[in-house]
This record gives C-alpha cells, sequence and structure tokens, in this order.
C-alpha cells in the first residue's frame, strides 16, 4: 500500500493542522489540546514545511525552561530537521522510517507543498488491518474453503 491509498483510506478532508512559528508555545499546547492531536506541522507560508512540534518538543521544552516555556515561540522548540515522506512512498518504508529515527508523525509532501500527515496510529491501523486480512485467508486455506 501506498502512503496516497493510506491517505485516502484514513477518510477525512485530508486537511494538517498547521501553527505558524511566530506563535507562542501556550497557544501551541491548547490546539494540541483542542484537536486532540500529538503535533502540529510548522508552516508560515501554508505549503512549505518549516518544523514540526510535537508533545516531546513541549515536555523537552518545559523540562529545560520550566514555565517560562509557555510564552516562547514556537520556533525555539519546534524541530526543524523534519523527516518527510512522498504520496507514492510504501507504507513499510514508512513504518521503517518512523521506527528507526523514532517519530511518531511524517509529513507527506507532494510537488513541494505539504498535502497530508502520516501518524504511527495510521500505520499501526493499516497493520492490523493487513494482519488481519492475512489470519482469514490462512483460516479459510486451512478450513479448505
Amino acid at each position: 500500500m501506498t502512503v496516497k491509498a493510506l491517505l485516502k483510506a484514513k477518510g477525512g478532508s485530508g486537511e494538517v493542522s498547521t501553527i505558524r512559528s511566530d506563535i507562542t508555545i501556550d497557544a501551541a499546547t491548547r490546539v494540541l489540546k483542542e484537536k486532540r492531536i500529538g503535533a502540529l506541522v510548522v508552516c508560515d507560508d501554508g505549503r512549505s514545511i518549516a518544523g514540526i512540534l510535537s508533545e516531546r518538543d513541549v515536555v523537552r521544552g518545559l523540562a529545560e525552561h520550566g514555565a517560562a516555556v509557555m510564552q516562547m515561540p514556537v520556533a525555539s522548540l519546534m524541530t526543524s530537521n523534519v523527516k518527510t515522506t512522498n504520496l507514492s512512498a510504501k507504507v513499510d518504508d514508512v513504518m521503517s522510517e518512523m521506527t528507526q529515527s523514532r517519530i511518531r508523525h511524517l509529513p507527506v509532501v507532494h510537488d513541494g507543498a505539504l498535502s497530508g500527515l502520516v501518524s504511527i496510529g495510521d500505520v499501526v491501523k493499516y497493520r492490523m488491518k493487513e494482519l488481519e486480512s492475512e489470519t482469514s485467508v490462512l483460516r479459510d486455506f486451512i478450513v479448505g474453503r
């Protein structure tokens, strides 16, 4: 399965939650809470990726700066060197990249612009469906259907 197919199967509007780099961490954490998500893609122009801000980044910032971190801009905590994928990438390759890089979110870029976001939850859901399908085929084979 490709990332394109995974995003299509995921459903929804395909909209990616983004935030500008000059917004405060306090405002960013409110967006994370309201949308019940674990990361925001930092995108100042609405097209290109400047970084990604995850819950982990916020926790690390709190450990390093204390409560003052809440008034700092997103740019001060975001991960700038963002790993990305594309629509034609295989989900197995995405899974491998997430595991090796120890990341939970992988922005999808198409024609130089942000076009989606794959989370570890999306990958796990895909893998579980794949395993259920394989189990069903094997069960049918054993029973002789």
